[in-house]
């Protein structure tokens, strides 16, 4: 009864604000929507529609297309690559997009003081960037140059053949200093944001959604045909589900795990393969977890393929590699399914059968399918090592903090590329990365990585492959579970723009009513 009243509230609250033309149930909260803060999905969702870099996700390949470049060309030795900014590029203020916009945000996003967990994207190809990131070298030195107000020319550290896909990601995005200094943190609101994108910011309320309405300055506002979209905050997929049912959302981002044999026989149910991984992270500086064969005896004791064939049933991917399989790499996997050498590998690490292990709590944010997860993990630990686990869930933003402070010892993480390339995969886990949340830290892996940036080839991808073996086969620097699918409910007879792509990335400008 509880439930359905609080559906008919929500449906209450969609219809009562009004007609938009796309009502999508994004997910939480969005925890930013400064594209130097953006951490998440569902706030970069959003950003797709108030922001455009250099380059634009492709709504069918996940490639980069050019957005407010034009064009852009390398140098034959492939260190330098040249942007052409378009002429008819405006910020959402009617103030014209400069090379000089580009330069101010990305050095905002390098400079320590803005704690960009993203800074690392920029510092692993950007000649200088990680000296100025470290606080060891001035801005000046930063390889990003404005030749003219329409010219932008960037130095690399190596021939990073993937660096333009790079630039479609929102830490590459140019930063409005003018609103920046004149509203301070506050420039993220409505009234005070200014953007590239086809979208304006119109109206934010925390917990519930945000409008956005068709920017008439956008450069390419002739191809919008959306005028308005609005993003539904809510993290409750059962209560998302019943309203896109009920025709009040268009569109939902991610499915209910508990109704997926209803939705499975659905024609409006968008399943894909996604390039991701769902794993468990560890802190690899607290004990229990500072020892190897600990975190080796938690992955050989879980069985990753039948959570997915029987609990997700959901096109994901069992794996106990961390990057997807593509040409010319080969996952390196970490230790599989094996109940036997997980109890090895924990009584060498001095608790047998699960004697004297320390209380330990799993962590995950409010969701129905991590739930289920976080259960499932729980059985098979007690099962297979002996070892009883308590569960905590969080609210996605407190959540997202915990983990970013690296204040746990066992939480639930999960990673979707950001551009098709190994390096988006592996970059995580260098030591420093903004994104490295369980603190793993081996010099020989940092090595591979950065010299992988200066190589090319078969070469670069030998030496990636080196790398996740020591962050995997060697180290087990946390538990993979299962590569990610695309699992979205919407209508594609009734909507256009909309494709399955490896990303699951969806930039709005591209979405259109047939």
């Amino acid at each position: 009864m509880k439930k359905s009243l609080f559906v008919f509230l929500a449906l209450l609250a969609v219809f009562s604000v009004g007609a938009q033309d796309l009502i999508i149930a994004n997910g939480a909260e969005p925890a930013s929507l400064d594209p130097a803060l953006m951490t998440d999905t569902t706030s970069s969702n959003i950003g797709f529609a108030l922001n455009e870099g250099l380059m634009v996700y492709d709504p069918r390949t996940s490639k980069g297309i050019p957005a407010m470049a034009e064009s852009y060309s390398t140098s034959p030795d492939g260190m330098v690559v040249t942007f052409n900014i378009r002429k008819d590029a405006l910020w959402s203020d009617g103030t014209p997009v400069k090379a000089q916009d580009f330069v101010y945000g990305w050095l905002r996003t390098l400079n320590p003081d803005t704690a960009s967990e993203y800074a690392y994207m920029l510092t692993m190809v950007i000649k200088g960037a990680a000296a100025y990131n470290e606080g060891k070298g001035p801005a000046s030195d930063v390889g990003v140059k404005a030749v003219d107000d329409k010219t932008l020319q960037v130095t690399l550290v190596g021939p990073a053949a993937y660096f333009p896909d790079m630039t479609a990601h929102h830490a590459f995005e140019p930063a409005p200093k003018w609103a920046i200094d004149k509203h301070g943190s506050n420039w993220t609101k409505p009234g005070n944001y200014v953007g590239t994108g086809a979208y304006i910011l119109k109206e934010w309320k925390p917990q519930d959604y945000i409008l956005v309405e068709k920017n008439p300055k956008y450069w390419d506002a002739k191809n919008v045909k959306l005028k308005s979209i609005k993003y539904l905050a809510s993290d409750n997929s059962t209560t998302n589900y019943k309203m896109y049912k009920a025709g009040a959302v268009d569109w939902q981002v991610g499915i209910t795990v508990d109704l997926i044999d209803e939705i499975m026989l659905r024609k409006d149910y968008q399943v894909s393969a996604r390039f991701g991984t769902y794993y468990l992270s560890v802190n690899n500086t607290r004990a229990p977890f500072d020892n190897a064969n600990v975190r080796k005896a938690f992955a050989a004791a879980i069985d990753k393929k039948t959570l997915v064939d029987k609990v997700l049933k959901g096109g994901q991917i069992p794996t106990d590699a961390f990057t997807p399989a593509m040409v010319g790499y080969t996952p390196q996997p970490g230790v599989g399914y094996d109940p036997a050498a997980a109890k090895k590998y924990l009584a060498a690490a001095g608790y047998p059968d699960g004697k004297g292990f320390p209380p330990l709590t799993y962590i995950y944010n409010t969701n129905e399918g991590h739930k289920k997860i976080a259960e499932y993990i729980q059985q098979q630990l007690k099962t297979n090592l002996g070892i009883d686990i308590t569960l905590q869930n969080m609210e996605w933003n407190a959540f997202l903090d915990m983990r970013s402070k690296h204040d746990f010892f066992f939480a639930r993480h999960g990673w979707i590329g950001d551009y098709l390339d190994p390096n988006t995969m592996l970059d995580l886990f260098i030591t420093g990365s903004g994104n490295n949340d369980g603190l793993y830290s081996n010099p020989k892996f940092d090595a591979a990585i950065q010299a992988a940036v200066r190589s090319s080839g078969d070469a670069r991808m030998k030496l990636l492959m080196d790398a996740e073996n020591l962050l995997l086969t060697q180290d087990q620097a946390f538990i993979p579970i299962y590569h990610y699918s695309n699992q979205d409910m919407i209508d594609t007879n009734k909507w256009g723009g909309w494709y399955p792509n490896p990303l699951g990335y969806h930039p709005p400008k591209f979405i259109y009513k047939k």
